[in-house]
């Protein structure tokens, strides 16, 4: 890998680190944190929102499924924008996603990107496979 910065003033590892150590994070429920990773003003799901409507998201989803852990499966860093396949688990006590919980724990995958700029991420967007999770609180 190079060691070149790139435009998001990062180099590659330096930028495969920062995504790795923003997972952790959410993983350990640090959403304090989270200005270190993104910027005030940013591009979430195609919509302008701001730094705190990130963290509010994080906060919906902890809120219906306590115990989701976010697992990376696949890892992808080319130039200033991060693709990541990861493997979400956890048991909705809440309505999460439109869905019901039955008392049943889900495995889901979420396929998310990113693009940094000056450090922060700038865009990013996510997709959960919520059919799956459908599915698997049916039973």
């Amino acid at each position: 890998m190079s060691s070149v910065a790139t435009r998001s003033g990062m180099s590659t590892e330096e930028l495969r680190d920062f995504y790795l150590r923003y997972v952790e994070l959410a993983n350990k429920r640090e959403f304090a944190q989270m200005a270190d990773f993104a910027h005030e003003e940013m591009i979430m799901n195609g919509t302008p929102v701001k730094m705190a409507d990130m963290v509010a998201e994080f906060y919906k989803h902890i809120d219906a499924v306590p115990d989701l852990h976010w697992e990376i499966q696949d890892l992808v860093v080319e130039g200033d924008r991060v693709a990541a396949r990861l493997i979400d688990t956890g048991t909705p006590v809440r309505e999460w996603n439109g869905l019901t919980p039955t008392g049943a724990s889900v495995k889901i995958t979420e396929t998310a990107f990113y693009q940094v700029q000056d450090g922060r991420f700038k865009h990013m967007s996510y997709l959960m496979d919520i059919d799956t999770a459908r599915r698997q609180l049916a039973g």
